[in-house]
Order: C-alpha cells, then sequence, then structure tokens
C-alpha cells in the first residue's frame, strides 16, 4: 500500500470522535430543555440570591460601617458574597437530591443501558444548567455589589486570571465529591439526612456562612486539609486578591490533590454500587 494512504482510525480515535459527537449533541438537548423551563431555572437563580443577600446584611453589620472583622471591611464582605453566589452556581450540583428518585422509580435502568458512562449525561446536564442560570446570577451578582457597596480595591487583572483556572478546579473537585455522595442512595432509602450534614459541612468549612479568616483558627486549620474551602472559598479569595503567588499555586496542588482522591473513591464506589444494584434485581 502505499505510504500516502489514508490510516483507518484507532479504537482511540473513534472513542474520542464518539464522544466529543456525544456531548455535542447531548448539549443542545439539555440546553433545548432548560430553555423550555427556563422560568423554573430562574426561580431557582432568584431564590439563590436570598442566602449571601442575609450574610452580607449580618457581616455588614458586625462590621460596622468603619470597622473590620477578621481583616474585612464591610464592602470586602459585600465583595466576598456576591463573587461566592457566582462561583456556588458554578460549582454546585443537585444530583445527590435526584438520584434517590432515580433509582427508586427504576429511572437509573435505562441510563445503564447506553454505552456511555451515565456520569458524562449528568456533566452536560449541569453544565447547560450553569450557563443559562449564569444569565440571571451574575446581574444578581452585580446589583448586590452596587447597593450594598462593594468593594473592589483588590481585584485586578492578574487575580482574575488566576481565578478562571482556580474556579474550573473547584467545580471539577465539587461535582466528583457530590456524585460520590449521590451513590450513597444505591444503599440507602432516604439520603436527605446525610446530604444536609454534607451541606451544613460544606457551609462552614467552605467559607458559605462566613470568610474563613473571620472562622475560629481550628476552623482554619481542617479547611487547609480539608476538599470545602478548595471548591468554594480558595476561588473566592483569588479573585479578591487574598490569595497571591505561591498560595495560588499551592490552592491548585490542593485542588488536584483532592480532584485524583475524589475520581479514585468515584471509582470504587461506582463499581460496587452497580453490583449492588445488579444484585437487588434492577
Amino acid at each position: 500500500m502505499s505510504d500516502t494512504a489514508v490510516r483507518a482510525p484507532n479504537s482511540r480515535q473513534l472513542h474520542w470522535r464518539a464522544l466529543r459527537d456525544y456531548y455535542r449533541g447531548e448539549f443542545v438537548a439539555s440546553t433545548q430543555v432548560n430553555l423550555a423551563y427556563r422560568g423554573q431555572v430562574m426561580i431557582w437563580v432568584v431564590t439563590s440570591v436570598i442566602q449571601p443577600l442575609v450574610m452580607i446584611v449580618v457581616w455588614q453589620t458586625v462590621a460596622g460601617p468603619t470597622g473590620t472583622v477578621g481583616g474585612y471591611t464591610a464592602g470586602q464582605f459585600v465583595t466576598y458574597f456576591a463573587i461566592l453566589m457566582v462561583v456556588e452556581h458554578l460549582t454546585f450540583i443537585w444530583l445527590m437530591w435526584e438520584f434517590e428518585w432515580r433509582i427508586r422509580e427504576g429511572a437509573f435502568s435505562p441510563l445503564l443501558l447506553r454505552p456511555i458512562h451515565p456520569i458524562h449525561k449528568d456533566i452536560i446536564d449541569n453544565v447547560s444548567y450553569k450557563i443559562i442560570g449564569l444569565f440571571g446570577v451574575l446581574p444578581g451578582a452585580i446589583l448586590l455589589m452596587i447597593v450594598f457597596g462593594a468593594d473592589l480595591s483588590g481585584i485586578r487583572p492578574l487575580q482574575l486570571l488566576a481565578f478562571i483556572p482556580a474556579l474550573i478546579g473547584a467545580a471539577v473537585l465539587r461535582f466528583a465529591i457530590e456524585w460520590v455522595l449521590a451513590l450513597s442512595a444505591f444503599w440507602l432509602t432516604k439520603v436527605s439526612a446525610l446530604n444536609n450534614l454534607y451541606f451544613s459541612v460544606q457551609l462552614f468549612l467552605g467559607g458559605g456562612f462566613a470568610p474563613l479568616a473571620v472562622m475560629p483558627v481550628a476552623f482554619g486549620v481542617v479547611a487547609q486539609w480539608a476538599p470545602f474551602s478548595w471548591s468554594l472559598a480558595f476561588p473566592v479569595e483569588v479573585a479578591m486578591g487574598r490569595r497571591t503567588g505561591l498560595d495560588i499555586l499551592y490552592g491548585y496542588a490542593m485542588q488536584a490533590g483532592w480532584i485524583i482522591v475524589a475520581i479514585i473513591v468515584l471509582r470504587l464506589v461506582w463499581s460496587r454500587a452497580l453490583r449492588h444494584y445488579s444484585a437487588v434485581g434492577a
């Protein structure tokens, strides 16, 4: 055969091509569904403003017009919770609430018949929803900053550039952790208690209740080694300029380390979940 003959693509090339086509088609379908129910999406987005609004009022009151708490002024609290609102929207997933329904109603079985891991559909649905929801979240965050007088003095172009990989790392880490948490529905008939416990821990150790610098020292020590702050507070602190240089690189490394751990655990739990699902006759 001539050296110029076209070689047939190998199985790996076909796999990635098929995966790319699947992502493209599924993203279009998911976006159409979200647009069809855009009213529900916007209601969810509007309700997501309530928590940062309450936190801003509380911590502005604590700090006072000229005082500081944990190195944060009243204006910096506004900036923190406004950015946190965006980060929260772009990193959270709802699947730990949905898996229980999927398994109870038998909706998971059709997903297992597809020649592709169910996690891929969840990734696409997640991204599609967040892109559409961002059209409501971003204006909401900007409005909070304007109304309550955000202090944007620490935000610089380089900090915003460093914020992007921090945000991506946070989103991947949180998706992996919460997908593992969702798999508990294969063994538990009611997962609400476990989910509420997780979100309570995430609220405090992740920096959702307050910046970690405001919390007791013990919280900060635990947060440095737990995955929660790296999936929520870290991108916010990078954007605000409260983490710079080697401190940012350290944060990237912690995110990467926890992502590896989460993926390993996910693979182990997934294989056991499938065996359990098959054993009970699903």
